[in-house]
């Protein structure tokens, strides 16, 4: 594809011939001498040829028939010079005579045709052959007397200073036509760019699987890329401006109202991110797109566009809904013989011919049970919603025996490990609150670090500061930085573990956190790759039981290991 080049400037001074042919100047120089003489001949003056006035009609006459002819193109500018000092003389004959004083305003024609054309020095000269052939003959001529002396004098000097007031005007128009220039190749250079850049940024729309669309305050399309008409053409297939599309919400069935479109929401100067939409007029066929926009404005804040982001998100909704379907079949699945396993176990505690030893390791059985029940129902909870605290049944209890037995659960698993764990809390502290689920939340947040501690330890620490807090340090692998944004979504895990092939779904941290902001606590990490990790579990003192002293509930137990 050819480009077009930007025009080269070239700095060419202006001058007369540029614009005039030198036909032309010496044709107006002459029809103005006749009417100069003919203003005299009706004054009573003698035009004979062998009158001065005459003899200067002739050589005008004659200056005028030889330009005429000339192949001006072909012929030297010096010799040109000649045409103007001819028409001096012409004049300088009429001044030798008294009545021809009154050609003198004609000078200022040659005058500008010199300084035209040479500028500065043109007009000098034509100031010299003024003074030569105008003023000094006519001085000689007719003498002093009468004023011919200041007349010979003073007018060619006007002309000089008229010819060089249009030398500093030719110069202005040079200096104006020159920056003209300038900015003719700057303007056309700054086109092309914008051509150019407009051409990438059309390729790059048109490459990425974003359909992205840019609207005026009015909802008009200023511009949008191949990926946007697509699904344009799915949610409008007979037109934007038919009556019927096909744009439905997110659960794929409601219709979506013309009003509440992504285009008509960004327009009333809503943003928004992750909009889902389905559009397609066959149900088989939809397609669900997510959808972002934000808004442009002006710098008073005026709105005065919009611009939209339309992502094809119909594998990833689908494979949710697949994900979602599977983990509600397993999770029923669980229930049935969780159910039948916590029953028996009842069953057989409820019996008096069971020993103390066995009915020990029977009430493990039956509390991990239920732990793992409600596991199961959380696990159903994520399915069911994406938001919402979880269910709660609040009422006093120990924290600190609910973190103890919590280390008493998982101290076979780090011995397995090699690890050693500790644990340091109050002897008592009472709070309202879910124990099953606070001990849900230590129990995963202690079976997270043993899992993630090749070798070391893990200390578990409960105590009352500002809040009550629940801290649980490991000198495991640690979390790098990126996935720490991460950590609490759900399935979420981090590359480390998949790295290691370390065994998980992605759901502890995610029920945690759901769990201690239902207690209106919130859970922080502090961790660093290759030094362990450490989880604070914050609550608020106010679910402290009141009739508990604060100083019991700050004597610390020695530590356990």
């Amino acid at each position: 594809m050819s480009r077009s080049r930007p025009p080269a400037y070239v700095d060419h001074r202006f001058t007369v011939h540029d614009v005039l042919d030198p036909r032309w100047l010496q044709l107006s120089f002459a029809v103005s001498f006749a009417f100069a003489m003919g203003l005299l001949a009706v004054g009573g003056a003698t035009l004979e040829p062998a009158s001065l006035l005459g003899a200067a009609s002739l050589l005008c006459l004659a200056v005028t028939a030889v330009v005429m002819v000339l192949p001006w193109p072909r012929v030297p500018r010096p010799v040109a010079v000649l045409v103007p000092v001819l028409d001096i003389g012409a004049l300088g004959l009429c001044a030798l005579d008294p009545a021809g004083w009154a050609v003198a305003p004609l000078l200022v024609l040659p005058v500008l045709w010199m300084a035209g054309t040479y500028y500065r020095v043109g007009a000098i000269g034509a100031g010299l052959a003024a003074l030569l052939l105008f003023g000094l003959p006519s001085t000689a001529y007719l003498g002093t007397d009468g004023g011919t002396l200041a007349w010979s004098v003073l007018v060619p000097l006007a002309v000089t200073a008229l010819g060089l007031a249009f030398v500093e005007g030719i110069d202005r128009l040079n200096v104006d036509r020159d920056e003209l220039g300038r900015q003719r190749v700057a303007l056309h250079a700054a086109a092309r760019t914008i051509a150019e850049q407009r051409r990438f940024a059309d390729a790059i729309l048109d490459t990425v699987d974003v359909g992205l669309v840019l609207l005026d305050h009015t909802g008009a399309i200023r511009t949008m890329n191949d990926q946007l008409e697509a699904f344009m053409r799915q949610a409008f297939p007979r037109g934007r401006s038919a009556e019927d599309f096909f744009a439905y919400d997110v659960d794929g069935v409601t219709v979506l109202a013309r009003e509440e479109m992504p285009e008509q929401r960004a327009i009333r100067g809503e943003e928004f991110d992750d909009c889902l939409i389905w559009v397609g007029e066959d149900p088989k066929g939809r397609r669900a797109l997510s959808v972002s926009a934000r808004t442009v404005r002006d710098e008073s804040g005026g709105l005065v566009g919009a611009t939209l982001a339309y992502k094809d998100v119909t594998e990833f909704v689908r494979a949710l809904r697949v994900k979602d379907e599977f983990v509600a079949s397993v999770s029923h699945e669980l229930r049935t013989p969780l159910t039948s396993i916590r029953g028996y176990v009842d069953l057989v505690l409820d019996g008096n011919d069971v020993g103390e030893d066995s009915r020990a390791f029977l009430r493990v059985a039956a509390r991990n049970g239920e732990r793992l029940q409600r596991l199961v129902a959380d696990l159903l909870h994520t399915v069911q919603t994406d938001a919402g605290s979880l269910h709660m049944i609040r009422e006093p209890a120990d924290l600190a025996a609910v973190v103890r037995d919590s280390v008493d659960t998982a101290r076979s698993a780090a011995e397995a490990a090699g690890l050693e764990l500790t644990c340091e809390t109050p002897g008592e502290l009472w709070a309202v609150v879910d124990g099953q689920r606070i001990a849900q939340v230590v129990d995963n947040l202690i079976s997270n670090a043993v899992k993630y501690t090749p070798s070391g330890s893990v200390h578990v620490s409960l105590a009352v500061e500002d809040r009550v807090q629940i801290e649980v340090t490991d000198t495991g692998i640690g979390i790098d930085s990126m996935d720490r944004d991460h950590l609490f979504t759900r399935f979420y895990r981090a590359r480390h573990a998949q790295d290691q092939s370390i065994q998980g779904v992605g759901l502890g941290l995610s029920i945690i956190k759901s769990i201690v902001e239902s207690h209106g606590g919130r859970i922080e990490v502090e961790s660093e790759v290759g030094r362990g990790s450490r989880f604070q579990v914050r609550l608020p003192l106010d679910l402290l039981r009141p009739d508990v002293p604060r100083a019991r509930s700050n004597e610390l137990s020695r530590p356990t290991a």
